[in-house]
């Protein structure tokens, strides 16, 4: 496979993302919630996007994700299996475990259960540990990234061992994955709160309503993120991720912006979703997806104006 990416989804919060993640990339590329590619408006060339690195054709032509989706609790995937998007997605790709009880929130039984069943298929974060494992020692020349939710920071979890499984998967997550993509609920619920005036604003209540959070993240490609300067050094892999477009629809307006603009933006505090202060450090380096038509021109002079602002300090 050239460029194909395959999209791992893991647990509960794993298979909420990644079910809005499939639905925001449907819409941006036309097709419906039955894999069918809708035509393009009349007198409109068909466009010309890489389908192929997402999604695959089936022999009807039916676009099929190139996703798995693992849990050992079937709440969620049963969700999904009886949602609009229940013929999307290919039913040999879909595991949940017989017994259908889940790992009670337990880092050791999740890893415990991945191990047992590994020959049938190699799943929170128990299991999504052990999958990572697994596929880095199995396939040492491709390139694994994740994009991890991490707990509260100031409020008490109602799962008494949140804190041990946190500490055991970012063992994990820093031996076997190439980068990983850092989100916290601390600050997406501040974003939740503040920008969309969302008082319930948990789990599947944000995603839902705002897919944009995980499906612009890739827009740009993975590999652009890997190969790229962002990512220099072994250890300095956790990229802090900041987003511009999240708004509320009662707000929400059509305006001019600028590349300048978008730019500035992503530098802000209140923009990042990540509880990390800017302030105190230096980047080491940053990428900028931006979506839509953008002139080279524009971005090296907002570049260099940024620099002669200082809004961003660098590391000399």
């Amino acid at each position: 496979m050239p460029r194909e990416i395959v999209t791992l989804q893991v647990g509960q919060c794993g298979n909420q993302v990644g079910s809005e993640f499939w639905q925001q990339l449907c819409a941006e590329h036309g097709i419906d919630p039955d894999g069918i590619l809708r035509p393009p408006p009349p007198n409109q060339p068909p466009a010309e996007d890489r389908k192929d690195v997402f999604f695959y054709q089936a022999d009807d032509e039916h676009y099929i994700p190139r996703a798995l989706l693992i849990d050992l609790e079937p709440r969620v995937i049963n969700q999904i299996q009886t949602s609009e998007f229940k013929n999307l997605y290919n039913p040999e790709n879909i595991y949940m475990s017989k017994e259908g009880g889940g790992a009670g929130n337990n880092w050791a039984k999740g890893y415990s259960q991945a191990e047992a069943v590994q020959e049938e298929i190699w799943t929170g974060s128990g299991m999504g540990s052990y999958l990572l494992e697994t596929l880095s020692d199995r396939y040492p020349k491709k390139l694994l990234q994740t994009y991890s939710v991490f707990p509260m920071l100031t409020e008490t979890s109602d799962v008494v061992v949140q804190p041990y499984n946190s500490v055991l998967t970012l063992k994990r997550l820093a031996l076997n994955a190439d980068a990983v993509v850092v989100l916290d609920n601390t600050a997406l619920n501040r974003i939740a709160a503040d920008r969309l005036k969302l008082s319930n604003h948990m789990g599947t209540h944000f995603w839902g309503k705002h897919p944009e959070v995980p499906g612009s993240i890739p827009s740009g490609g993975i590999s652009t993120l890997l190969v790229s300067p962002s990512v220099q050094y072994i250890v300095l892999y956790t990229p802090l991720t900041a987003n511009t477009s999240i708004v509320h629809q009662a707000h929400s307006t059509v305006r001019k912006t600028t590349v300048m603009d978008v730019m500035r933006r992503l530098l802000q505090q209140k923009n990042l979703m990540v509880s990390a202060s800017t302030r105190r450090g230096a980047y080491i380096s940053v990428l900028n997806i931006i979506q839509g038509e953008v002139d080279p021109a524009s971005v090296h002079k907002s570049l260099q104006r940024i620099r002669e602002r200082r809004l961003a300090r660098f590391i000399q």
